[in-house]
């Protein structure tokens, strides 16, 4: 098979063999930034909008502490299988045509889930909202892989990883605000209307692809060959496992912190709740800045740095001091960041081909972390509360810590 015949490098763009890659401060580079940050914003605040509303919705549908967080694992769980889905279809469909429609759908099914009469029927919808959502994050993470040259795709990584910890942020923040001062639907329906938006701004600013030519579907052996293929080198699949612990970590004490503040001796209200999320602008921060660092430095160490630095803010949370919990999650939140920043950009400049279905492989991984131990950590905070989950985390941790440790190895 022929290579597809790439078109002259337009301003801003400079040649990277025999692709061409945007360069890091071009125009284009903003451009992509600012619509895969927009990208970022609309998939994690309609996401993890319930975060903070779990406590309300186990009261509104007389559900437990476990059960009311199927309306985030309900979601996450969809996101992982329909990722693997979408990084087939998206080897043969435009891909700024298929995150847009992502995204689209999603603010439809979150603006529907905001009015559901019956506990399971949102469930059905929030299901739905993640399946939807599945078309945007790994066509994202290869979008840039194949369009920003090697030099910048840590720092463009970064940022799109810090959208997502805008959206994250803005989720947990605006949903737990409305949520205070009305009541949990119209919470829901304002986010949904803001990653309406967001879904539009991103279709407008995003450039078509250049480095990427849809191919014919040709059925799934040539996604299921890709995907072995993927699995088979040791470091990704490493990687894969990577984040698998470290989201499960990270949602597992976002779920979980809320139903502690919320109860004595904190009995924190949903806006104060909703106001402690604020401490993801450490994510927002940390992308980046994690992203560059591992351009200078190495990934290896970054990443390690990352395992530790959520250790220890998982340490401080056990504090019985407000003050000192929000020190601690934003730690947690900042070590996470730094994690996922390395290791999806690690995964982009890993994979030796069909990167889309690399990243699907990770984000699935990813998500199967938040929707199994996000739903498993609610057991160890029902038989012992706050010390279990602390518990439950830390040895997901050491795992983590094992493989960046069989990583750096691998690297050196």
């Amino acid at each position: 098979m022929t290579s597809p015949t790439v078109p002259p490098p337009a301003p801003g763009r400079a040649a990277a063999g025999r692709a061409t890659g945007v360069r890091r401060g071009s125009r284009d580079w903003i451009r992509i930034n600012a619509a895969l940050f927009l990208s970022g914003y609309a998939i994690f605040s309609q996401l993890y909008c319930v975060q903070p509303l779990l406590p309300d919705l186990a009261r509104a549908f007389s559900v437990s502490a476990a059960e009311s967080s199927l309306a985030l694992s309900m979601s996450t769980g969809t996101l992982a299988v329909a990722i693997l889905a979408a990084g087939a279809l998206s080897r043969s469909l435009a891909r700024k045509t298929l995150m847009f429609a992502s995204l689209g759908f999603a603010a439809a099914f979150g603006l529907a889930a905001a009015i559901a009469p019956s506990w399971h029927l949102l469930l059905v919808l929030r299901a739905l909202e993640g399946v939807a959502l599945g078309g945007a994050p790994a066509v994202a993470m290869a979008y840039l892989a194949e369009e920003i040259e090697p030099a910048g795709l840590g720092a463009a990584m970064g940022l799109y990883i810090g959208g997502n910890a805008a959206g994250g942020m803005a989720g947990r923040v605006v949903t737990g605000l409305v949520a205070e001062h009305a009541d949990w639907r119209i919470a829901l329906a304002v986010t949904g209307a803001l990653g309406l938006a967001a879904a539009l701004g991103f279709a407008t600013l995003l450039p078509p692809s250049r480095n990427f030519t849809p191919h014919p579907f040709g059925g799934l052996a040539p996604h299921l060959a890709a995907w072995r293929h993927h699995l088979r080198d040791r470091r990704l699949t490493a990687l894969f496992a990577t984040a698998f612990l470290a989201m499960g970590s990270f949602v597992t004490v976002y779920n979980y912190a809320g139903f502690r503040l919320t109860a004595p001796p904190f009995d924190l209200g949903q806006a104060a709740v909703g106001a402690i999320f604020l401490v993801y602008v450490a994510g927002i921060v940390a992308s980046p800045t994690a992203g560059a660092l591992a351009d200078r430095f190495g990934r290896p160490r970054v990443l390690a740095g990352g395992v530790v630095l959520t250790a220890l803010g998982l340490a401080v949370t056990l504090a019985e001091w407000i003050p000192a919990i929000v020190v601690g999650i934003a730690l947690l939140t900042a070590g996470f960041f730094a994690v996922h920043t390395v290791a999806g950009g690690w995964v982009g400049a890993r994979a030796k081909g069909e990167k889309a279905h690399a990243s699907s492989l990770y984000l699935l991984a990813y998500y199967l972390g938040s929707s199994v131990m996000g739903s498993l950590g609610g057991l160890a905070w029902t038989q012992a509360g706050w010390g279990g989950v602390v518990g439950f985390v830390t040895v997901l941790l050491v795992a983590e810590a094992a493989l960046a440790v069989v990583l750096a190895r691998d690297a050196g």
